[in-house]
């Protein structure tokens, strides 16, 4: 198995998927990655057993002699590419031993491999639906909402994101019963229903690759009740779905909300990420009080005779309120909106707030549609 690479190219490919890696693995073997080669193309994977990323890179020069695939320890062979120029890389295998080879100009580096018909085989992509979408609308979605979701690894349903398909339209969700986000895409459409929940970790990859690709490309997405595959550019990506039932997050969403507050989203959020430096460093509460014209936003910390208090101008609808937030919760919400003003729905003190972003591009509006919801504190008088 000889091949010669360059070494950046084979460095982008190997960090993209180096992400699924962990340290301490009961089983040593997927501290590797497996290289296969075919046909002048190399096929490198990396597994946690739970999720697999594969990628493709084509190659120029490239034999096989012996045998066509190895596992070569990951953190030894990443650490030695960053540490080197832009250079071609001569690649080989020695079929007897596995012993690998890496030679480039005057440097020489030989490192053990191992045998990689003991390395973890990939879930079949069997009895999938197939669905797709524009790659720019997968990074939003969860760049929109896998912030909400769930840190807490005994509820397991909770701490991924909610993918519900339906020929009407696809809408992600993700909650951890304090914070919720519901996007939905009415612009992109799947032949049929169905709803599965994504862990963070491969999501978190997932967004990352795609973060990194400038071009817009399409997502191939598909999925069976244990496994969901996403195939874009010379990726592929498999993960196991969570087991469980995801909660019924529409009952949570309250529906008359005649209380209507608009603001302008940069001028609120810096205001209120000053004025909860001076709350209580364990439950970050924040006071809105609200009037027709006029929002002040109070904290205060007593155990340290700290205070503050900020009035910005609005617009509200509504009979005049004093409602109690979690200002990281709320900070957290409006980071992740990038309209210029939002408009944020209220019932009473004790309900949840809805906060939407007002969007003044009539095309983009249509198509993508953001609800963030954030359960209110108890203030005390």
């Amino acid at each position: 198995m000889r091949f010669i690479i360059n070494s950046q190219l084979f460095l982008k490919h190997l960090n993209a998927i180096n992400g699924v890696i962990t340290n301490n693995n009961t089983v040593p073997i997927i501290s590797c990655f497996h290289f296969k080669l075919e046909d002048n193309v190399l096929t490198a994977k990396a597994t946690d057993l739970e999720t697999t990323l594969v990628t493709r890179i084509e190659l120029d020069n490239a034999k096989v002699e012996g045998i066509d695939s190895i596992a070569v320890p990951a953190k030894l062979l990443l650490d030695m590419l960053k540490s080197m120029d832009d250079v071609p890389l001569n690649f080989s295998v020695d079929a007897s031993t596995y012993g690998i080879e890496i030679s480039s100009g005057e440097g020489k580096y030989r490192l053990a491999g191992q045998n990689a018909e003991t390395y973890p085989t990939m879930p079949a992509m069997s009895d999938t639906v197939q669905t797709v979408m524009p790659a720019s609308v997968l990074a939003n979605a969860i760049n929109k909402t896998a912030f909400a979701a769930s840190n807490d690894e005994m509820r397991q349903q909770m701490s991924g994101i909610y993918c519900e398909l339906s020929p009407e339209n696809v809408t992600f969700v993700a909650t951890d019963a304090h914070k919720l986000v519901r996007y939905r895409r009415n612009d992109v459409h799947a032949d049929e229903a169905a709803g599965f929940i994504l862990p963070r970790k491969p999501v978190s990859i997932v967004k990352n690759i795609l973060g990194s690709n400038k071009e817009e490309s399409e997502v191939t997405i598909n999925y069976n009740t244990t496994n969901v595959f996403f195939s874009f550019d010379n990726f592929l990506i498999v993960c196991r779905l969570v087991d469980g039932k995801y909660p019924n997050y529409e009952a949570a969403i309250p529906k008359d909300n005649p209380n209507k507050l608009t603001l302008d989203r940069v001028t609120f959020l810096n205001t209120l990420k000053r004025v909860s430096l001076f709350a209580n460093q364990s439950t970050h509460q924040v006071r809105l009080t609200i009037g027709e014209r006029e929002l002040k936003i109070s904290a205060e910390d007593l155990e340290f005779a700290n205070d503050a208090t900020e009035k910005i101008p609005c617009s509200y609808e509504g009979e005049p309120m004093e409602i109690g937030f979690n200002a990281k919760f709320l900070s957290e919400m409006v980071s992740n909106l990038d309209t210029e003003q939002i408009l944020m729905e209220m019932s009473h003190p004790s309900r949840a707030g809805i906060i939407f972003p007002i969007n003044d591009d009539e095309e983009a509006a249509k198509g993508e549609d953001i609800l963030m919801l954030v359960m209110p504190v108890m203030l005390a008088n």
